[in-house]
């Protein structure tokens, strides 16, 4: 399956973190394809630190779930294991990686809906920092 991924960061040296996750990403999945970067204000929450973005699209045979756990790890691994403040509100980090969007081998866009995750993302069509990398890895 081909995943598509939006990786944000707005602490410390926002481009070195991208740059770790998408070694990261590479090295798990043996290549991926990088959008170019996209600087953002917050997305439902105040904060005076911009976001850096970028999507990136890895082609894997993990199925979904487990894909979103890989994530989950390498954002614990580099340092960001909470992206909500003790109210459950978005909060500031180190790294956040979301799938976007995802393919099957045929190319045909999958959807999926589950507790824990819903494929195409909720607000894919919402963030601008989500759209325009997306646009750049599937014209």
């Amino acid at each position: 399956m081909k995943y598509y991924l939006n990786l944000g960061t707005n602490l410390g040296h926002k481009r070195r973190n991208l740059f770790r996750a998408i070694a990261a990403l590479s090295a798990g999945c043996g290549g991926c394809m990088v959008s170019r970067m996209v600087e953002s204000e917050p997305w439902g929450f105040h904060s005076p630190h911009a976001f850096l973005n970028v999507g990136v699209a890895i082609t894997t045979a993990m199925p979904p779930h487990e894909v979103l756990s890989w994530l989950h790890d390498i954002e614990r691994r580099l340092g960001s294991d909470n992206h909500r403040d003790e109210h459950g509100h978005y909060a500031d980090r180190l790294i956040d990686i979301d799938i976007m969007a995802a393919d099957d081998d045929e190319g045909n866009a999958v959807t999926l809906s589950s507790a824990t995750l819903q494929i195409p993302h909720p607000h894919l069509h919402d963030r601008m920092f989500f759209l325009q990398p997306y646009r750049q890895l599937k014209p």
